[in-house]
Formats: C-alpha cells, sequence, structure tokens
C-alpha cells in the first residue's frame, strides 16, 4: 500500500525539474514576463530554506527563497508558492511558506520580500511595502509588493535597487 501521508522536505537541485514542471502547469508561459522571475534567472535557490512537500512521491507543493540584495544589502526573495491544484485552499502553500520563513530567522535573515497577493500572504506577517521603497529591474505592481521583517525594524535597514545577491549563481 502506498503512503499518502503528506511529507515535507528541503528542495534539492535534483528535485528542479519536478519543480519547473509544477510551476509550468500552475503559472504557465507568462510567468517568464514576471519581474520576479527575470530577477531569479540563474540563480540557485537557497536550499537551506526552500521546501517542497509530497504526498506518496509525488511533488504536490515547492516553495523557494531566493538570496537577493536590496540597495546592496541582503534579503530574500520568497517564490515561487507553487501548489498542485488539486490541492490548493487546504493550508499547503502556507505551510511551505511558513517552514521557509521559520528557517530563514533561525538563519539570523531579517527581511523577506515577494510579489503577491496581500489577504493570502498577511496571514503569514507579511505588509504591504511602501511605495517606491524598493526598486525592482522591471514592472512591478506596487500594490502587489509585500515584505516580511524578521527581525524587529528590519524594514528601516533596507532601501533601494533589487538585485540578485552577487556570488548566488
Amino acid at each position: 500500500m502506498t503512503d499518502l501521508s503528506l511529507d515535507y522536505a528541503l528542495q534539492t537541485p535534483g528535485d528542479l525539474p519536478a519543480i519547473r514542471k509544477l510551476e509550468a502547469r500552475a503559472f504557465g508561459p507568462g510567468r517568464f514576463a514576471k519581474t520576479a522571475y527575470r530577477l531569479r534567472e540563474g540563480v540557485a535557490p537557497d536550499w537551506s530554506l526552500s521546501y517542497l512537500a509530497r504526498i506518496g512521491g509525488m511533488l504536490v507543493g515547492a516553495n523557494t527563497m531566493t538570496r537577493i540584495a536590496i540597495g546592496g544589502a541582503p534579503a530574500l526573495l520568497l517564490g515561487p508558492l507553487t501548489v498542485e491544484e488539486a490541492f490548493r485552499a487546504r493550508g499547503l502553500g502556507e505551510e511551505l511558506a511558513q517552514k521557509s520563513l521559520d528557517a530563514a530567522k533561525a538563519a539570523g535573515h531579517s527581511l523577506v520580500i515577494l510579489v503577491g497577493d496581500a489577504p493570502f500572504y498577511e496571514r503569514l506577517g507579511f505588509s504591504r511595502t511602501p511605495f517606491g521603497r524598493f526598486q525592482f529591474p522591471g514592472p512591478v505592481d506596487p500594490t502587489r509588493l509585500l515584505h516580511c521583517a524578521l527581525q524587529p525594524g528590519a524594514l528601516e535597514n533596507f532601501r533601494g535597487a533589487v538585485t540578485f545577491l552577487i556570488g548566488t549563481t
């Protein structure tokens, strides 16, 4: 009998092909035009902060954390957070994101940003980022730019251009 319990684990480089297929099913080809995707292009995830979920060995969800810089200061970019359609609205995405946030905080990181839906991510401690605080290398809807301060007052230490963190490729 197959074990159908939910299993969370850290991502590994060997998981990338399955994760990319999941992202293609969930977001389609238009995902490549988004600034957040372009920012991550060619940059490896932080394997110590990126989680996936399997049921019976089948990948059903993944959350990636990427090291970035904001005005030269190290930060993290959460996403993509991807859940197989049949498993959405069951708390799986929230659990994946929370595991990544907990690991980032434990590792001493201070700020995580993302481009996403405020009602979902506010439950995880994210807030809308003040307009003009961060400059992305392409268009970003400012109402969807969110941040999560993992340390008190962390947002005050970040302002400027959002880039990939040199040395992470």
